[in-house]
């Protein structure tokens, strides 16, 4: 089996991470000495954890109006401090910080960096202001990043399952509290055949719960027919799916076609999310299939009609 703690970096991958381009890394290399790369056999520069997350700080403070001539003559252990002060300081730079600093305890496989990341966000933020500000950024940089071979598999499903936690217990604390969901609406979630990226729809499920409605949460991979007898038994009942890599673009009219079939005499809809949308022909749809490019939008509908708990 390999090993799946990447410990050596490529110079494209500290560029996919940090968001600065290769060429500005090898300046600030030669002429502030800021990184201090081995090289192969062949001259091509291999980056440590170390010097990966050295960079991530000098991106965040070069976001707060360091120059790097200034902070290239800082010590690792320098820079981390000056980092550390300036977010219990400015808690507006906690934002990025944050971020950089999941991408570290992704990359490290560290759950207790992770933990202490969280905590010190939630000590001035929201649960539903961390996901938004800091959890969904991550979750794209994370599919570009995969996207370009700079993490594995293996990276994307710890991080994904340490969010997957903090939004199972948000969930949990919201259906403990003592108000009845209302009875006139429920909604039934759930992703498409072959579709397992479920972090999307688990905070939909939150967000749904917190402003009152029932859920009834299906899951990861549910074809169409099977959600038959949900709408039998349930005949206030909205179907919500996340549509991140299933059903590929090409199918994506077929499968509206088969919803619109089963369920669409009933006049049940159904609410659309995910990168998926993109590829979406609003105008070619059955009009009970409803289009939402953002969490924030679909929240927004239901915020409108529904009261939230105290």
């Amino acid at each position: 089996m390999e090993n799946i703690v990447k410990t050596k970096f490529s110079i494209k991958d500290l560029e996919s991470l940090s968001g600065i381009k290769a060429h500005t890394i090898r300046i600030w290399e030669k002429r502030y000495n800021l990184l201090e790369p081995e090289r192969t056999t062949t001259n091509i520069r291999t980056y440590a954890l170390s010097d990966l997350q050295k960079l991530l700080n000098v991106v965040f403070l070069t976001e707060n109006k360091y120059k790097i001539s200034k902070i290239a003559k800082h010590s690792s252990s320098e820079i981390a401090t000056i980092v550390a002060r300036i977010v219990s300081e400015k808690s507006v730079s906690n934002q990025n910080h944050a971020i950089n600093s999941f991408k570290i305890a992704m990359m490290n496989f560290d759950q207790n960096l992770f933990y202490k990341t969280y905590n010190a966000l939630l000590e001035i933020k929201s649960f539903e202001e961390i996901f938004y500000e800091s959890f969904l950024p991550l979750l794209h940089e994370i599919g570009l990043l995969w996207q370009t071979d700079t993490i594995n598999p293996s990276h994307e499903h710890f991080i994904f399952n340490l969010i997957k936690q903090k939004i199972l217990v948000n969930i949990e604390k919201m259906q403990q509290r003592s108000i009845r969901p209302r009875e006139d609406k429920t909604f039934a979630l759930f992703l498409p055949e072959n579709e397992i990226h479920e972090l999307g729809l688990l905070f939909l499920n939150y967000e749904i719960v917190s402003h009152g409605y029932k859920v009834i949460y299906l899951g990861q991979s549910i074809m169409l027919e099977n959600l038959k007898y949900l709408s039998i038994n349930h005949p206030n009942l909205s179907f919500v799916t996340y549509f991140t890599v299933q059903p590929p673009k090409e199918e994506i009219p077929a499968y509206f076609d088969t919803f619109n079939t089963l369920f669409g005499k009933q006049n049940l809809n159904l609410y659309v999310l995910g990168s998926m949308v993109e590829y979406i022909d609003e105008a070619a749809i059955p009009s009970n299939v409803r289009v939402m490019m953002s969490i924030r939008e679909f929240v927004n509908i239901i915020s409108k009609i529904a009261p939230q708990y105290a």
